[in-house]
């Protein structure tokens, strides 16, 4: 009879513990596997979307003209003739004031203040640029300062309309949508907006007041001819 020595006891035993050893990197892949298809398989989490059917139009509007001043910092394109220059901008607007100030990399690269229709800049900048960047940004970010108008309603929306400026208002949402100003010359400023945003707090927190003073659009587009200036809002606080 011949005796198991060590050696070959060694041999004998390191398959089993291989093969167990195999056995559980399966079980461990396909554990892992299967969570992974589950998470696939989950359904995706929707944005929040302001809903405001409760309130009427005239309410939403008493309540936007309590509103005396925005201060917004924006990621900002400007196009023309599909030239694309890009920066950051702080902006504070009021009804009768805009002060503008553009970054590139951290530096200030332009400034454009307007009160009471007197506009500086610096460089200074041609009429068409002026129009789009204190008239365009003025009007999309008070866009309720509209007088003497008429409204009319679709099943959706409704519609601000005067002699020379057309606003449309989201009924859910009670936001704008787009806009139009026609001008003394002839030209036209259109304006559209997306992606609706709740107001971050000053600590960091979205506000619980569900009021339409608690949304704002996150992205403006503007166009006065072949000038583009589009925004997309990274900060946004409002003064009553």
């Amino acid at each position: 009879m011949k005796l198991l020595n060590i050696s070959e006891y060694n041999n004998f035993s390191g398959p089993r513990r291989r093969l167990a050893g195999t056995t559980l990197l399966f079980w461990l892949l396909a554990s892992v596997s299967c969570l992974l298809l589950l998470i696939s398989c989950a359904a995706p989490k929707l944005a929040e979307k302001p809903s405001h059917r409760g309130t009427s139009l005239n309410d939403a509007l008493s309540q936007y003209r309590k509103i005396s001043s925005i201060s917004t910092v924006v990621g900002l394109d400007y196009e023309k003739n599909d030239v694309i220059m890009s920066g950051d901008a702080s902006l504070s607007v009021s009804p009768d004031k805009l002060s503008l100030r553009i970054y590139y990399l951290g530096f200030l690269q332009g400034e454009v203040y307007e009160e009471n229709g007197k506009i500086k800049s610096k460089p200074k900048l041609d009429k068409n640029k002026s129009l789009i960047l204190v008239e365009g940004l003025k009007s999309s970010l008070f866009w309720w300062n509209i007088t003497d108008y008429t409204v009319t309603e679709t099943a959706d929306a409704y519609e601000l309309r005067n002699g020379y400026r057309r606003v449309v208002v989201n009924k859910e949402s009670l936001l704008p949508v787009e806009q139009t100003i026609e001008l003394e010359n002839g030209d036209t400023i259109a304006i559209s907006y997306d992606t609706p945003s709740r107001i971050i707090s000053e600590d960091g927190k979205e506000t619980l007041d569900n009021s339409p003073l608690s949304w704002y659009q996150s992205r403006v587009r503007i166009q006065l001819k072949n000038y583009i200036v589009r925004i997309n809002v990274k900060s946004y606080s409002l003064t009553r």
